[in-house]
């Protein structure tokens, strides 16, 4: 039968930081990378994987970050809703959505999809609700009216195994990422359980890892993935993303 899964990627905001973020020791210039944000069109349906940054980190071009400062940012049309609609897909006519996980720069564009059902880990969901930290957990971004659906492990969104959700605990502790059977083979989408290739090539998880033991065990699956001939697309993977041409379908 002929695969008739379409995944597009699309970058929905900025994120600078230091090498030394991602990897402890390494060194350089800020480095400027994506805050990815995948369609997956299925004959079943349509699901996001992430959302991107809400309108709160909005810069205008003149004010964007130095070169050398660490954070986020947001320029006007970034926003998943224009990049959708970019390519004649309405946002009303999103599913499901599947958050890897709810700090603020992977839900900050839930609320642009009102008619979606929000897929999220159970452990992830209440880590949120009991979070006192903002800047990373805000109900501005994941608390915006549409129905929840709590997980706990591995979900098959369809029941035909060509888009699973498995459990990639470490960076929070219910990061998910996502599996996409394409016709020319299986995508994952890493969400932050692994920001870069680089941190897999040298297995070496970043500071900003909740449990160092669940992140560790998170890599070696990854990398087994890997050499089985899963493609990994990156969290947040600067040079990974200048090969990957946005709002088109994505190909092996």
């Amino acid at each position: 039968m002929t695969n008739q899964v379409t995944l597009y990627a699309f970058n929905t905001g900025w994120f600078q930081c230091k090498p030394g973020y991602y990897v402890e020791g390494d060194e350089g210039p800020h480095m400027r990378a994506p805050v990815p944000s995948y369609l997956i069109e299925h004959p079943k349906g349509r699901a996001l994987f992430d959302t991107g940054m809400g309108v709160r980190f909005r810069r205008e071009k003149a004010d964007a970050l130095p070169d050398n400062k660490m954070g986020l940012e947001w320029f006007e049309g970034m926003d998943i809703a224009t990049r959708l609609k970019a390519i004649d897909v309405d946002p009303g006519s999103i599913n499901w959505v599947i958050n890897s996980h709810l700090h603020i720069d992977h839900c900050g564009g839930n609320a642009h999809l009102p008619n979606a059902t929000i897929i999220v880990q159970a452990i992830e969901f209440e880590t949120a609700r009991n979070s006192n930290q903002p800047m990373l957990y805000s109900t501005d971004d994941y608390d915006t009216g549409q129905p929840v659906k709590t997980v706990s492990g591995e979900h098959d969104l369809f029941g035909d195994g060509t888009v699973r959700i498995v459990p990639t605990f470490g960076h929070t502790p219910g990061h998910q990422s996502l599996i996409v059977r394409l016709a020319g083979g299986e995508v994952l989408l890493a969400g932050d359980c692994c920001y870069t290739e680089r941190n897999l090539d040298v297995m070496v998880l970043p500071n900003a890892t909740a449990n160092m033991e669940q992140g560790m065990e998170t890599y070696r699956r990854l990398d087994s993935l890997r050499k089985n001939g899963t493609h990994i697309l990156f969290g947040h993977d600067g040079l990974q993303w200048k090969s990957v041409i946005e709002g088109v379908p994505f190909t092996l």
